[in-house]
């Protein structure tokens, strides 16, 4: 099993659950979020989301050996309905993080309207050491949020961020026991059954509005590197120093 989902008490739970490969996403694995999303968006009984992970792990990043393996082969590009998704919800996301969220499992959190994190989680970035770019508009997203001097540190050198260090930088909303965050996170979606639906929604719109537009002109700007930058010689040999656990040899 990949990824869980269910409807829970007016609540659209969807979980990610790959442990053997530490919540790597694969192509299905995207398709299969935003599904749940779009779902979730339809069903006027859903009121909001709840994404997790599981103890100890939310999600690495692209499983690089299916993303390899399939980048030019892929009948649909599922990464961009994937941000669609995540931009077109009009209803509260919540995340539970314990552990790593790494790439795009960082990524995908500053599109959630509210994040908890367990006290030893780890954010990180590390698109420039794989020999790609940032993504999911982190571009534009990560700068606007902390300063573009702390955002180089987290894009340019890869430096990852603790829990703290999110809560600081407006990344996340609290730090917790990483037995709390789950319930935590869970009670703070079932929040929303109480409050009403349609306020609720055109408040998440007020909320993203003045940053929708920059936001899906950043996400086109770096598709637009991102895509040649996976055939490049730099990922290319990232990639199978990563795969066969060596130091990259950059030329």
């Amino acid at each position: 099993m990949t990824i869980r989902t269910s409807v829970e008490r007016g609540i659209q739970v969807i979980g990610i659950d790959r442990p053997e490969r530490k919540n790597a996403l694969t192509i299905e694995m995207y398709q299969a979020i935003a599904s749940a999303i779009g779902q979730a968006v339809a069903d006027p009984s859903v009121r909001a989301l709840l994404i997790h992970g599981l103890p100890g792990i939310f999600c690495s990043g692209n499983d690089i050996g299916d993303f390899l393996q399939r980048v030019d082969e892929r009948p649909s590009e599922p990464v961009p309905p994937f941000m669609e998704a995540f931009l077109d919800c009009d209803k509260p996301i919540v995340a539970a993080v314990t552990g790593h969220a790494i790439g795009v499992g960082a990524t995908m959190l500053l599109h959630c309207d509210l994040v908890y994190l367990a006290e030893d989680a780890r954010i990180g970035m590390p698109f420039v050491s794989l020999g790609v770019v940032p993504e999911f508009a982190s571009s534009v997203l990560l700068p606007r949020l902390m300063g573009t001097a702390r955002a180089a540190e987290v894009l340019l050198l890869g430096e990852p961020l603790s829990a703290a260090e999110a809560v600081a930088a407006g990344l996340a909303n609290a730090a917790l026991p990483p037995d709390q965050v789950l319930p935590h996170a869970r009670a703070a979606a079932e929040r929303f059954l109480q409050l009403p639906p349609g306020a609720t929604r055109d408040t998440k719109r007020l909320l993203r509005a003045g940053i929708r537009t920059a936001t899906r002109e950043a996400i086109a700007r770096e598709m637009e590197l991102f895509r040649p930058r996976l055939r490049s010689a730099e990922a290319k040999e990232a990639f199978q120093a990563f795969i066969e656990k060596r130091p990259p040899r950059f030329s």
